[in-house]
């Protein structure tokens, strides 16, 4: 047997890639062979994982579902899909956020912010230097679509307050907390302690600098609430955000959302 595109093909003794690609997509024009890429005359062998790629083609709602619950299992994939979430902020760590969450298939994704990238953002934020002048939420919509044109995402351009955040709150079921400002952070977290009991919030506070990743933890508040950081660290002290631990705390958030989703409340 062969696993063709992530799905079991019946295996013959003398096949080749070509044959292979004339049965089951026979306008492939890229061949990949137990993840090394091959010409149509190679030869299989049974028990081969085979990739048939048609360059440029984007591939069906079908087909990327089917990937995801291969790679993710159908029972997580399931509860992924029909989940909703809100990152709030997108700069070092709600474009990181996002972008994850988009990869794995999250099923509605609310971006929230509404400043404009600027020179300043490219060094540790996802966004291209060509965006530059655009709005956060216009720009990484098109990277997230590019990404996943499957999951629904919602940009929301508006300036967060405590109140539409309190509204927010009410749409999902998960809410990322990544603002910059600390009175905006506070915020947040009142909404999640006082309005959230049957939903799931991650903030953070201390990533910046550069020490060590390893301090950089998920720490429980309460039954599904979360900070992810160190707790200490901020701009004034350490003078610098770089990206590799902004990253860190970012697919933290993003991890503990999917933990959340899952009904995993321990860390």
């Amino acid at each position: 047997m062969l696993l063709v595109n992530e799905q079991p093909w019946p295996y013959r003794k003398g096949m080749r890639m070509e044959d292979l690609a004339a049965e089951v997509k026979p306008y492939a024009d890229v061949f990949v062979l137990n993840g090394k890429p091959v010409g149509p005359e190679t030869l299989l062998q049974d028990g081969d994982r085979c990739t048939l790629i048609k360059k440029g083609e984007i591939p069906s709602a079908l087909d990327m579902d089917k990937v995801l619950r291969v790679r993710h299992s159908p029972e997580v994939q399931e509860r992924l899909r029909k989940a909703t979430v809100a990152v709030m902020g997108l700069g070092g760590l709600g474009s990181a956020v996002a972008v994850s969450l988009v990869k794995i298939g999250i099923g509605k994704l609310i971006i929230c912010d509404y400043d404009v990238v600027d020179l300043s953002n490219i060094h540790r934020q996802q966004y291209f230097i060509d965006q530059i002048g655009q709005k956060k939420t216009r720009a990484l919509k098109k990277t997230l679509v590019r990404i996943n044109p499957f999951v629904a995402v919602e940009p929301l351009d508006i300036q967060l307050t405590e109140q539409t955040i309190t509204e927010l709150a009410g749409q999902v079921d998960v809410l990322v907390e990544c603002f910059d400002q600390v009175a905006m952070k506070s915020a947040a977290l009142r909404v999640a302690l006082k309005c959230m009991k049957d939903k799931g919030f991650v903030g953070a506070s201390g990533l910046a600098g550069f020490g060590p990743g390893n301090t950089i933890r998920t720490r429980r508040i309460r039954n599904n609430i979360y900070l992810v950081g160190d707790n200490e660290s901020d701009v004034a002290t350490t003078g610098s955000l770089l990206a590799p631990r902004v990253g860190i705390a970012a697919h933290q958030q993003a991890n503990q959302v999917v933990r959340i989703l899952l009904g995993e409340n321990e860390v």
